[in-house]
């Protein structure tokens, strides 16, 4: 369910200019320190703005609410300067401080921010969030002016500015969460900084957010409201869009993404996404603690033939970090070989498959892909292995316990920037659902993070990807597309490969 959170419905006046947009996920949050998933910030960024925003073009992030920034020739110190005159939507000024209270509420284990990851760049940001106090270090925070915020890493590190950019760095009203706790983002309790305001929020119905009159760039802004409109599947959304009852859907089913590709092409928006798809390998399960067993299982895919005939969208994933992320070029690919896949799978001591064990691949969601990999094990390694459907929840728990034998994840990066998705697979990471430990692929990406020239830096990458790529860990299957359709009343319609959605430009006619 969406959460309860409801104010009096009010009626649009027929002039308005309101885009109908399709949600599919529920959020359990509108709070930037709690949300997780990209349904969540699709409307957290319509409410609220941190120092920097997403490029849509990617590279460099573009101005947010700082208007500019420096870095100090240490590559350590930034210094944000925000915009003069910025207000909340309640008329308070938008100050530095406010950065420094978010920031310290992002680390306060207390706050239990499941992106707590994101700030630990920062000076002394470790032993904010841990505890952990061998030397006392100052937190890397500080406002020595109301308009002026400076930053001070640990070491420097190139993604900074794009780590910046991110959901989990917008700002929250500081009085609005200390006066109503939890329920801040509650209509009538929530105060943003964004291009629009909260107005509206019905339980598996809709979210409405009207335009921000106190937003720095208001007098640019065509839209007057955006109403989120609650879909349980691609197809009901699918049909409410032929219907005109909604402006931008989600995605677009299985079954008629060849029909609109072929006779309604100007309706049909196809984003490449920075997003891998993969399996995870429980490191820890035997036989998937072989690293042969892991590598058979990974050769003997079709990858172009999942992607051409059953997901018909996006790119084979040849390796797991997606080319242009952050800049990154890949070196090494994996090479599918049927024939040594075998080999690989008799040495570990299952010839033909004999003697395999059965083995479960977890999911969140039913999906045509999942069946493919299961043909594709059968038919060339002559193993069998079964597809289980949990709830989202449950799927993620049992990842995290290591409850499970394979699972069928997806790889969103929180920023422009390769870091993200390696140190998800270093030792000790949240997000390292494998249960992989190799000290020399940790080593490699610590290295590559500190490193500010970006031919060496990319070089690092390699390398630890190329340690990836022999331990198998995941198995990368297609870097995913987003798919949806767009009215052609809709203009201005802009979404990058992070699964960033740029609302303030938008106009409807």
């Amino acid at each position: 369910m969406w959460p309860f959170f409801v104010s009096c419905t009010k009626r649009l006046a027929p002039a308005e200019h309101v885009l109908r947009i399709a949600q599919r996920n529920e959020p359990a949050t509108l709070d930037p320190q709690l949300a997780t998933l990209p349904d969540e910030f699709f409307i957290i960024r319509a409410l609220n703005e941190g120092l920097l925003t997403p490029n849509p073009a990617g590279g460099e992030p573009l101005p947010g609410a700082a208007e500019k920034w420096e870095v100090a020739a240490d590559g350590r110190t930034y210094t944000f300067h925000l915009r003069a005159g910025a207000q909340w939507s309640n008329g308070d000024p938008v100050t530095a401080q406010d950065f420094v209270y978010s920031i310290r509420r992002a680390l306060a284990p207390a706050t239990a921010a499941p992106k707590a990851s994101l700030f630990l760049g920062l000076r002394g940001a470790f032993q904010e969030l841990t505890g952990i106090i061998d030397s006392p270090v100052p937190l890397g925070v500080t406002a020595p002016d109301p308009h002026t915020l400076v930053l001070t890493l640990a070491q420097p590190s190139a993604d900074f500015p794009s780590m910046v950019a991110s959901g989990p760095w917008i700002p929250v009203h500081r009085p609005s969460v200390e006066m109503h706790g939890r329920r801040w983002t509650s209509p009538g309790n929530h105060v943003g900084n964004g291009p629009f305001t909260l107005a509206e929020w019905q339980p598996n119905q809709h979210i409405l957010v009207r335009k921000n009159p106190r937003y720095h760039d208001a007098a640019a802004m065509k839209l007057d409201a955006i109403r989120f409109l609650a879909f349980d599947s691609g197809d009901s959304e699918e049909r409410a869009f032929r219907a005109g009852q909604v402006d931008v859907t989600m995605a677009v089913p299985f079954s008629k993404f060849a029909v609109y590709r072929a006779e309604r092409p100007a309706l049909l928006h196809t984003v490449p996404l920075h997003e891998t798809r993969y399996l995870a390998l429980n490191t820890a399960r035997p036989p998937l603690n072989d690293a042969r067993v892991r590598r058979a299982l990974a050769l003997a895919l079709d990858r172009t033939t999942l992607v051409d005939k059953v997901v018909r969208s996006g790119r084979p994933a040849f390796n797991f970090v997606p080319t242009g992320l952050g800049g990154y070029a890949p070196a090494t690919q994996i090479n599918e070989d049927a024939t040594e896949a075998r080999r690989l799978l008799a040495q570990a001591g299952f010839p033909q498959g004999k003697g395999f064990p059965p083995l479960e691949i977890g999911t969140w969601v039913n999906t045509p892909v999942l069946e493919a990999v299961q043909q594709g094990w059968r038919d060339e390694l002559g193993i069998v292995v079964t597809i289980a459907p949990r709830e989202a929840r449950t799927h993620l728990a049992a990842l995290a316990a290591g409850d499970y034998a394979i699972a069928f994840m997806t790889a969103i990066p929180d920023y422009d920037g390769a870091s993200d998705l390696f140190m998800q697979l270093t030792g000790g990471h949240p997000a390292n659902y494998p249960h992989w430990r190799f000290p020399e692929f940790d080593r490699l990406v610590a290295t590559a993070g500190e490193l500010a020239d970006p031919v060496a830096r990319n070089a690092a990458y390699q390398k630890a990807e190329g340690v990836l790529l022999d331990e198998m860990p995941v198995i990368p299957l297609y870097f995913n597309a987003q798919n949806f359709l767009v009215s052609p009343s809709v203009h201005g319609w802009r979404a990058d490969r992070l699964w960033t959605r740029f609302y303030k430009d938008l106009t409807k006619q």
